[in-house]
């Protein structure tokens, strides 16, 4: 966080050092106006995605008086406490946001037919049915996947590269292993993996949010016998575990 907001700082302030009157036609501006509007685009395009919201004069004003050197109502390490006070504000509106929109979709998928439930909270369905061996929690598997959110965003997908993966199913989150081991082999399933069997509130980096169920459409094609495993451990993507499971 206080990465972010140094990061953020810096070119925001930077970018004032430019201001002045920017023409209507900015593209036919002189370099430095240009300039100076490229930087407020991408500190506005930071910004805009945080959810904050911001008097735009106060928020001119407070750019000028630190570049200018003029007299503040508060000292740097104040604004910046202020500023880190709010991003962890968002923060955790959003997460309890997240939270309460997991708990509905989880309560209202459940209720549905074709929806089994587990003991851990895990919610599948059979899509198909295979006739083939289920795997144990220390075997490792060779699957096809994709990867969505509850708004439907997919963030990883097997089918779309076009090539299957193998991973050991000690080694992923306990979602997806549970689940594999459900599944003989030539099925596909598709689980909704609770968070709390997944990222909990911390999500991963922006792949995914805190609070966030997993959706996985997932066909085993098999189990990849010991002796021929080679599976280099912590990789992503073809020769390793999916993006998001580990």
């Amino acid at each position: 966080m206080k990465k972010y907001i140094a990061v953020f700082c810096f070119t925001a302030l930077s970018s004032l050092a430019f201001c002045r009157a920017v023409p209507e036609d900015v593209t036919r501006a002189d370099e430095r106006t240009k300039t100076s509007y490229a930087f407020g685009r991408v500190v506005g395009a930071d910004l805009g995605r945080t959810g904050l919201e911001f008097d735009y004069d106060a928020f001119t004003n407070g750019f000028r008086d630190s570049v200018t050197g003029a007299e503040s109502p508060f000292t740097l390490d104040e604004a910046v406490g202020m500023v880190q006070a709010a991003f962890e504000e968002i923060v955790a509106r959003r997460a309890e946001e997240n939270r309460a929109k997991e708990a509905a979709f989880l309560a209202e998928n459940a209720e549905k037919d074709t929806v089994r439930v587990t003991e851990s909270g895990l919610q599948y369905e059979v899509v198909s049915e295979g006739t083939g061996t289920k795997p144990l929690g220390t075997d490792t598997v060779r699957v096809h996947y994709e990867g969505s959110l509850i708004d439907g965003a997919v963030f990883d997908s097997s089918f779309s590269r076009g090539e299957p993966v193998e991973f050991p199913l000690d080694r992923v989150i306990p979602g997806w292993s549970e689940g594999l081991q459900l599944m003989p082999v030539g099925s596909v399933y598709r689980f909704y993996i609770p968070s709390r069997i997944a990222y909990g509130e911390q999500g991963m980096g922006q792949v995914i949010p805190p609070y966030a169920t997993l959706i996985f459409r997932v066909e085993l094609l098999g189990i990849v016998a010991p002796e021929s495993e080679d599976f280099p451990g912590g990789v992503s993507g073809g020769a390793g575990a999916p993006a998001g499971i580990e």
